[in-house]
């Protein structure tokens, strides 16, 4: 289970507290800067000990191998199969890559000179993919990950579970337009351990 994770409200109230003490007491300007620099090795700490869900899930081998054993069971889905009867034999390292990248690992998908963000959406582009499609590439895949025996810890599973909920409905939403609403030259992605901050608010 990962431990010691920082939000902002961690920083702001670390250097609150360590500011509170040097108002109230009679602590010279060293003692002063002393708390402070407490404070901030504090804050430097837990973000050091906070894993990416890249480094969690066991790195770029672990991701492969969910993907390559999810797409092959795609071919057999009744759900899934039409949708991807023309798929490459290396459209799993593309995926697996990409979603790597977005977890926090490194740039084996944008860093190819090839793939970007945009090469990405555009994948999906006047595809029209159903609801029912989403959800079964959502539970496949969760059903894959639990046969691998990939962390099942709440915090990793609701951290994949929400980047998978989020990306397959945007898959969906992009598959019914027919220009890609993504610049070629827009980031990539990234996902941690907590990302959603409001409600959807389409371009």
């Amino acid at each position: 289970m990962p431990r010691l994770r920082t939000t902002r409200e961690d920083r702001f109230a670390a250097i609150f507290i360590a500011v509170s003490r040097w108002r109230h007491s009679r602590r010279d300007e060293e003692d002063r800067d002393d708390l402070l620099d407490g404070a901030s090795a504090y804050i430097l700490c837990m973000e050091a000990k906070t894993p990416t869900l890249y480094e969690w899930v066991g790195g770029i081998d672990r991701i492969e191998a969910l993907f390559g054993a999810f797409y092959e069971k795609v071919p057999a889905d009744s759900v899934l199969g039409p949708v991807f009867a023309q798929m490459s034999k290396d459209h799993f390292h593309i995926v697996a890559h990409f979603v790597a990248e977005v977890l926090g690992g490194p740039k084996l998908y944008s860093g190819d000179g090839l793939h970007s963000h945009s090469s990405m959406v555009a994948k999906h582009i006047g595809r029209h993919l159903t609801n029912e499609q989403r959800k079964r590439w959502v539970s496949l895949l969760l059903d894959t990950a639990d046969e691998l025996k990939l962390p099942d810890d709440p915090e990793f599973r609701s951290a994949l579970v929400g980047y998978l909920e989020w990306g397959s409905r945007l898959a969906v939403i992009n598959s019914t337009t027919t220009e890609n609403p993504i610049g070629s030259d827009a980031p990539m992605p990234k996902w941690g351990w907590g990302e959603v901050k409001g409600p959807y608010a389409p371009d």
